[in-house]
């Protein structure tokens, strides 16, 4: 076996088409008859094995048919007729041509160019490229706006600076995905789950019968469309031990929340206490109908009826759904009240305080228009 140090540069070009090829460097070494350690620092001394050649998929335009297109666009040909010539769709040409500048500019090697722009990887992210949007982004996740709604309420905000767009996606993956990473790390804790992936939610269990009730298929065909205001969905959050506990009301046209200290506890009494008195509040035009799930701390609902004058339904055995936007809040309101906390410290203050923070974020169903704001067109209305 030749053991001398010197490589011609033929040799040394063999040595790189053969590492570019996928072979090893001791397959290489013996089918050259050197060591092993030569083609290692050959090739370390070329700058590293060349790149593997790229091999383009046929349903890529090829620099041949790119230059077709030009002539047959230079000589005024349709793009269905120089499609037809080269055996491509109509939309391929239409969109090979409008994308390299359209008729009057389109040349067979700023398409090539341009093509090869598009398919480098990785891409540089908008989050990453754009500061100032970057900037609003995190301010609003900080506020715990939820992916969707930022996305939303930029488009609303912004409707023709589209350098200020993101979709969820985005910032989904610019929180969550490894090397993407345009976003501070520390804000995926903003969001609502505080995770990355969904998991299913089981099944609740089945609920004592309460007496006299009246089911949700009675209720006015008003507040099933949300034509009109006033109409409420409710229910508890509950936490640790038995006092601990936080009713919360949405109305369903708006979407607005309220929440209702429990200081006495989740009791049928105290929740009928609770609840009359922040229901009044309300002028009358918003105090129509309350939408309950089947839990016995509405075991008062006739008296609180009487009252306040708001009916309440309840809802079918395990249908959650029925009560959507209210079961829709409390998942946003566990970003503020986790499972296993006690409850009964807050105020009413504090609670007011998130339910504003709350209805201060967009809603896509609104239109990205935040709920308070919608409830205050609607309570201007009523005036």
């Amino acid at each position: 076996m030749a053991r001398g140090p010197w490589f011609g540069a033929f040799e040394r070009a063999e040595v790189r088409r053969r590492i570019a090829a996928g072979e090893r460097p001791r397959d290489v070494a013996a089918a050259l008859g050197r060591h092993s350690w030569t083609i290692h620092r050959i090739v370390r001394q070329e700058g590293g094995p060349l790149p593997q050649r790229t091999l383009r998929s046929p349903l890529r335009l090829s620099l041949a048919e790119r230059e077709e297109i030009s002539r047959g666009v230079r000589a005024g040909e349709s793009l269905r007729r120089i499609a037809v010539r080269l055996n491509r769709a109509p939309s391929t040409i239409s969109r090979e041509v409008a994308g390299s500048g359209g008729r009057s500019v389109y040349r067979a090697w700023q398409g090539e160019r341009m093509a090869a722009t598009r398919a480098r990887r990785p891409k540089p992210r908008k989050l990453a490229r754009n500061r100032h949007l970057r900037t609003l982004v995190e301010a609003l996740l900080a506020l715990r706006w939820s992916p969707e709604q930022i996305a939303g309420r930029l488009r609303h905000d912004h409707p023709h600076e589209p350098e200020l767009w993101v979709s969820a996606e985005t910032i989904y993956q610019s929180l969550f995905v490894q090397g993407r990473g345009a976003l501070r790390a520390e804000l995926a804790r903003c969001l609502r789950t505080g995770r990355a992936h969904r998991h299913p939610r089981g099944r609740g269990l089945p609920r004592g019968q309460l007496r006299d009730m009246v089911l949700i298929s009675e209720r006015p065909a008003e507040a099933a469309d949300r034509a009109v205001p006033g109409h409420w969905e409710g229910d508890l959050i509950v936490g640790r031990g038995q006092r601990s506990a936080i009713a919360t009301l949405v109305e369903r046209r708006t979407r607005y929340l309220l929440l209702v200290a429990l200081p006495a506890g989740r009791t049928a009494e105290s929740v009928r206490d609770a609840l009359a008195t922040q229901i009044v509040t309300l002028p009358a035009q918003l105090r129509r109908t309350l939408t309950w799930d089947r839990g016995k701390e509405m075991a008062e609902h006739v008296r609180f009826s009487v009252d306040t004058g708001v009916q309440v339904y309840f809802c079918d055995p395990h249908s959650p759904w029925q009560r959507g936007s209210n079961e829709n809040t409390n998942g946003l309101l566990r970003q503020y009240f986790p499972k296993g906390i006690d409850l009964s410290g807050f105020s009413q203050a504090q609670l007011d305080a998130v339910a504003a923070e709350l209805n201060g974020r967009p809603r896509q169903t609104l239109g990205w228009l935040k709920p308070s704001e919608v409830f205050a067109e609607v309570v201007a209305s009523t005036d």
